[in-house]
């Protein structure tokens, strides 16, 4: 399908949950959104810890969604707001944080993307793995292209 000439391209959705590899994607997904003339879709994911107690039965210790996407939103707006100083013409980028498992939030994000950016390896327990679990998944999965962002070399 050929896009009209007064359409933007799909957004550019770039992956980020804090780790090293992550601030590395949103600086690659900006460069390519100004190259390609569209917009970043930043997209992080959360999820309430399952910690029960027993007291007249099991319930969570932890409310439901209590400042996890506030906590999620805030350190996706700091490093979205780092990597644009430092770009001369940064790309327009929109913030999405939803609850759920990081693959399920992507995959959702990435239905409507040209493009999926992600760090190679995130917060999991192996991270002497080539290819973190999430990334792993999405360029297996995605409806679209995949960048896998290499983790950044020690100075």
């Amino acid at each position: 399908m050929a896009q009209r000439a007064d359409e933007r391209p799909s957004p550019v959705v770039v992956g980020v949950d804090g780790s090293a590899c992550s601030q590395a994607a949103p600086r690659w997904g900006l460069a390519q959104a100004e190259l390609t003339g569209s917009t970043v879709e930043a997209v992080a994911a959360w999820q309430s810890p399952e910690v029960y107690a027993y007291t007249l039965g099991w319930s969570p210790l932890v409310p439901e969604g209590t400042e996890f996407a506030k906590i999620a939103e805030r350190a996706l707006q700091e490093t979205v707001a780092a990597v644009r100083d430092q770009l001369d013409h940064p790309a327009e980028v929109t913030i999405r944080v939803d609850e759920g498992h990081p693959v399920q939030v992507l995959m959702d994000a990435a239905r409507t993307a040209q493009l999926l950016v992600l760090g190679s390896r995130g917060h999991g327990t192996f991270t002497g793995i080539l290819l973190g679990s999430v990334s792993q998944h999405c360029v297996q999965h995605a409806p679209c292209p995949v960048v896998v962002i290499p983790q950044p070399r020690p100075a």
